[in-house]
């Protein structure tokens, strides 16, 4: 690893010191942007093939793999031509995930290198480590969705490391060979396998994590006995495979029994069932991972089993509810006589119907484990298990799951004596069409709904959701939001990336389908419409609405036709290649990299493809808005002084199609030669700044009063080149070309930076503002900054303060108009040029937010 940092930092040492003209910067610049784009469409596209609509093959994969890799090897290599050996270290993060990647593709899964991981710690990036059983109690645990038991998950690497060190991988092939040749049946070769499993040792690194982590269950729950449920969390398993009764659970298990219990799951793996399972549904032998949940025992006075949609009739709108006295297990298993209740899923729960069974027996947990069936008293077997209160509560519950998986789900159950529900478990339930030809027109029932919203925006993730409209107006707390709320916001923020997971569906004004919210949304799979244009004006408050994302389609209220039918879809999402893909994704899609001021925000913070091009965009728009100290002395450009009726003394250097023709020659380096007439600027971008910087009446020419204590603040401050963004401080300079403009500004004691990039498409349009420094101490300047960050959010910028510093971005179709953008600032650099002497009190803040408003509807808007 050192040799490869050195041979880069001596490959491009020479590089360094070679001179680059502000063209060519400009051009490396532009085809990074393009190669970053490139990145984020093939992503997108990507993505889209999970939606259960597309066939592909393993040659798609290989394929799509080889050309993200070249695309964004190129990107880097383009990158660092523009920053020369200033991040080695991204190639090091490019060859891990590389040949993760590759691991994927050749059948050698990378899994994280830890044993056992406790529940509150296991978030839905943890699905390989712990299997999807896992996954969603710890998600749920982490939401606060339901409560769930305390306990930890034994990873699939825990697993790995158990059979490698037993030497059990091998027996494992020859029998499944054995098997699939016809040599040995299924049972004969489940045996061979599952005796040697049962006859292995816990390996000594595996029982250390075990011991750990029962000992920080036992601090956790207190004096007193523990007992434990010993699950399966298998790869595949509660996933769109259900591999439901395939693997064993052992239930009051001790924890000195805990060894035994772990290797009995594990042999489960290879039951004759299993194996069959496993074969039917094509799943490859490097697919087979078994992780292991230990979960506290729930002292179960009432257990059972929750549908949130009635599978036997889904368009009843009915929740589903079995159960019985004692622990859960025979109710799954058919056992027992159950008490049934079928409930509504609106608002209120109303109990439509119940059958109370004569529950004769009941599974208790014996004193020294194990369990064993009892008779129940005489006097509690025709009593309903449930009480209307707990059936209610069950069924908010089971909708609340569904809405937050986005599926119908099977949900295993738990009350206590307390009358305290635990979910022990949950998995997506499956939803078959009718055989029966009752199936109503999708198409008539539609037309009973009205269409608020239709044929507009651009799709970032199919899918149907439904709920109230929450609209997150600028500077609304957003813990407010409530679960399976449709989402409606001007701007597609990553900002909203916190509670999409609760969301039922995205709508917003603004926004592109390769945005870093967009990537979010498809990795929670949320319904999501983007760049709608009028949803903040069409969807009101409160108002329930169903998203049809695919069909750009948004109606007045809850469609559960359309739901249902989304629900019963076909999808082909249970071969192999959709597993691989998924797993493929997991390297390629999700974004670690959000604030460019956070620690990880380092190359060796990148994760997946995606970390690298948003890591390298970030930096190349930093690296521009120095272009103007990119060695360009000596280089002789068009340019010369900028005349203009106010005092603002604006050099212009041009670097390709920003001046008239008949301005060549210029400029040498920054030595002037001729003036330069607003007529003659070509550059749209510096045009429309100019406009707004001499609107009448906005640039304050007359001396302002300073009080003594600003004054002496003012002379005790200092800036250096940096801050100003020009090698000469007072020195006010625009860079242009016909798609870029870079300004440098130093009015009287503050520093503005402005750069502004127009793509041809407008989905890669930028803008960044930078704002420091004043004449007034820093309470003054820091009222300023809060003006300019009030101001600017108005105007669709994302914006980061801190004290008198204001950084602001537009990108993408947030920056679609950028004249109009640009017009505006040039009137907040006039308006705000000696701001900070007249923020005497808190209010004033407010008061010149108001008339900078009026000043731009009068000036831009109208």
């Amino acid at each position: 690893m050192l040799r490869l940092f050195e041979h880069i930092k001596n490959r491009l040492k020479g590089r360094r010191r070679e001179r680059r003209s502000l063209s060519a910067v400009f051009g490396q610049f532009q085809h990074v942007l393009e190669l970053n784009n490139r990145v984020l469409t093939t992503i997108a596209s990507m993505h889209n093939k999970l939606g259960g609509s597309y066939i592909f093959d393993l040659q798609y994969l290989r394929s799509s793999r080889q050309y993200m890799v070249n695309t964004v090897r190129e990107l880097i290599d383009a990158f660092d031509a523009l920053a020369p050996g200033r991040y080695p270290e991204l190639y090091v993060s490019f060859r891990s995930i590389r040949d993760k990647l590759d691991g994927e593709l050749e059948r050698r899964p990378v899994l994280p290198d830890i044993m056992a991981i406790p529940f509150e710690e296991i978030g839905a990036k943890d699905m390989d480590a712990v299997g999807a059983k896992s996954t969603r109690l710890g998600i749920i645990a982490e939401t606060g969705t339901a409560q769930v038991p305390h306990g930890f998950a034994v990873t699939t690497a825990a697993y790995r490391l158990f059979m490698e060190r037993n030497e059990i991988l091998d027996v494992i092939k020859d029998s499944e060979e054995a098997w699939n040749s016809g040599e040995l049946s299924a049972a004969e070769a489940s045996g061979r396998i599952r005796s040697h499993i049962l006859a292995g040792t816990i390996p000594s690194r595996l029982r250390k994590a075990l011991n750990r982590e029962l000992d920080a269950l036992r601090r956790k729950l207190g004096d007193g006995e523990i007992r434990l449920a010993v699950r399966s969390s298998a790869w595949g398993e509660d996933g769109n495979l259900s591999f439901a009764g395939q693997y064993d659970s052992f239930l009051h298990v001790t924890p000195e029994d805990l060894h035994d219990a772990y290797r009995k799951v594990l042999a489960s793996t290879y039951s004759p069932s299993a194996m069959e399972y496993r074969r039917e549904y094509d799943f490859k032998p490097d697919e087979v991972f078994m992780a292991v949940s230990v979960q506290q025992m729930v002292e179960a006075r009432t257990s059972g089993v929750a549908y949130s949609l009635s599978p036997v009739d889904p368009g009843r709108n009915s929740t589903d509810i079995a159960g019985t006295w004692g622990l859960g297990a025979p109710v799954v298993s058919g056992e027992v006589e159950v008490d049934r209740f079928v409930v509504s899923r609106d608002a209120g729960h109303a109990i439509l119907s119940n059958s109370v069974a004569d529950k004769a027996l009941a599974m208790q947990g014996k004193p020294g484990g194990s369990v064993t069936m009892e008779p129940v008293p005489e006097d509690l077997r025709k009593v309903p298990c449930l009480s209307p209160e707990e059936v209610r509560l069950l069924a908010d519950t089971a909708v609340r799951l569904e809405r937050y998986f986005r599926k119908p789900q099977d949900i295993e159950f738990a009350f206590d004596s307390e009358g305290s529900l635990t979910v022990l478990q949950t998995r997506p339930l499956r939803i078959g069409r009718k055989e029966d030809g009752e199936t109503p027109d999708l198409s008539q029932s539609l037309k009973r709904y009205p269409v608020l919203l239709s044929g507009e925006g651009e799709v970032a993730q199919q899918g149907v959701g439904s709920g109230p409209v929450f609209v997150a107006w600028e500077g609304r707390d957003l813990e407010t939001f409530p679960d399976g709320a449709v989402l409606v916001a001007h701007l597609s923020s990553p900002q909203y990336a916190a509670i999409l997971h609760r969301a039922s569906g995205v709508i917003t004004d603004i926004g592109s389908p390769l945005g870093h919210m967009a990537t979010i949304a498809r990795e929670y799979r949320v319904p999501t419409l983007l760049n709608a244009s009028r949803a903040t004006m069409v969807l009101e408050e409160g108002d329930v609405v169903t998203v049809d994302a695919e069909q750009k389609t948004v109606y007045r209220g809850e469609v559960r036709e359309l739901r249902l039918h989304d629900y019963m879809r076909e999808r082909m999402e249970e071969t192999y290649e959709y597993r691989l893909l998924r797993r493929m994704l997991k390297l390629i899609e999700p974004l670690n990299l959000f604030d460019p001021e956070a620690s990880n925000f380092t190359p060796q913070g990148c994760r997946t493809l995606h970390d690298i091009a948003r890591f390298i965009h970030e930096k190349s728009v930093d690296i521009l808005a120095n272009i103007p100290n990119a060695s360009a002395s000596g280089e002789a450009c068009p340019g010369g002084r900028l005349v203009l009726p106010v005092p603002l003394d604006l050099v212009v250097l041009d670097i390709g199609g920003g001046l008239a023709p008949e301005c060549t020659g210029g400029l040498d380096g920054l030595k002037l030669r001729r003036t330069i007439q607003p007529d003659q600027v070509k550059s749209g971008t510096l045009h429309a700044f100019i406009d707004g910087v001499t609107l009448e009446g906005v640039w304050q020419s007359t001396p302002v009063p300073v009080d003594f204590s600003s004054f002496m603040s003012s002379m005790t401050r200092t800036f250096s080149a940096e801050a100003a963004g020009a090698k000469n401080i007072g020195q006010n300079l625009a860079v242009i070309s016909e798609h870029y403009l870079h300004l440098s500004l130093k009015l009287g004691y503050h520093f503005t930076m402005i750069d502004c990039y127009e793509s041809e498409d407008g989905t890669r349009n930028s803008i960044q503002f930078r704002f420091a420094g004043g004449v007034t101490g820093v309470t003054r300047r820091s009222r300023r900054a809060r003006f300019l960050s009030e101001v600017l959010k108005t105007f669709d910028f994302s914006v980061t303060v801190k004290e008198d510093l204001v950084v602001a971005r537009a990108k993408g179709w947030m920056a679609r108009d950028l004249k109009r953008l640009m017009r505006i600032l040039g009137i907040l650099v006039a308006y705000t040029r000696q701001l900070d002497v007249s923020m005497v009190n808190d209010a004033r803040i407010y008061e010149h937010c108001e008339e900078f408003e009026r000043i731009v509807n009068e000036a831009v808007l109208n």
